[in-house]
């Protein structure tokens, strides 16, 4: 028997894990929505998972203001269907040493990691409880456990963490669960852009990451995207409240 189609939003979508991650959903069926602070942005993964028969929606959202959170939920339930997968994936880097980091950059990683996941999980989670099912995967990072030069970016994924395993608590009984993936060195303009600032070639970034992980390469997209796809999948309604390190090898 055919189940509905479910509705997804994925935030920070435009490119990188979260386009990847919206492709993958829409090709697994679901309709998704496509968050980023630049609407126009969205445009190239929107035509990708259309083009591929899927059906996606391009939404302008600032993930860290709670009236736009609002009225760009309001406008995925009306457009597309109620949202009752959710991966709160919206994310920044202000990288500095403590000594040398203004409180603009704490505020403002504080603001699109954190507050972005909260407001975005109290904005869905009403339709999720209606339905008595939903799915919540928030991104952290291994940056989690401590990276030099991340003081505000280390914060915010461990808090992120703290986060998932409570709304686990408070939201499985609606029959909601919530996880965390850690992703760990993933091919991304994000990545890109650290090497260029440490002025290396992307290439030798990638070669000298790639010596310290265990399958010897870096990560994609995609491999995020599978994860995101088991965890939100009919079958992973016992798995809650975890932290998937996806960083080719054991982490702490």
């Amino acid at each position: 028997m055919a189940t509905e189609r479910r509705t997804a939003i994925v935030t920070g979508a435009a490119r990188g894990i979260g386009a990847g991650v919206a492709q993958r959903l829409a090709a697994d069926g679901m309709a998704v929505a496509v968050l980023d602070l630049d609407e126009g942005a969205c445009a190239g993964t929107v035509e990708a998972i259309t083009s591929a028969g899927g059906q996606a929606l391009a939404v302008e959202a600032d993930v860290a203001d709670e009236a736009s959170v609002n009225a760009a939920v309001e406008r995925v339930a009306t457009e597309l269907g109620a949202p009752t997968v959710l991966v709160n994936n919206a994310g920044i880097t202000r990288d500095n040493l403590l000594f040398k980091m203004s409180v603009d950059e704490w505020d403002l990683v504080m603001d699109v990691h954190l507050r972005g996941a909260f407001l975005m999980a109290r904005a869905t989670q009403s339709y999720m409880v209606s339905a008595q099912w939903g799915r919540i995967v928030n991104l952290s990072s291994v940056s989690a456990l401590g990276n030099r030069g991340q003081v505000n970016y280390s914060a915010a994924k461990a808090g992120i963490q703290g986060y998932t395993k409570t709304l686990a608590l408070e939201l499985g009984r609606f029959g909601v669960t919530a996880n965390a993936i850690g992703p760990g060195f993933i091919e991304t303009e994000m990545t890109v852009a650290t090497a260029a600032r440490l002025k290396m070639s992307f290439e030798d970034f990638k070669a000298f990451a790639a010596k310290d992980i265990p399958v010897q390469r870096v990560g994609q997209p995609e491999d995020i995207a599978h994860t995101v796809s088991f965890l939100v999948s009919e079958g992973a309604g016992f798995v809650s409240g975890q932290v998937i390190y996806v960083a080719g090898g054991p982490r702490d």
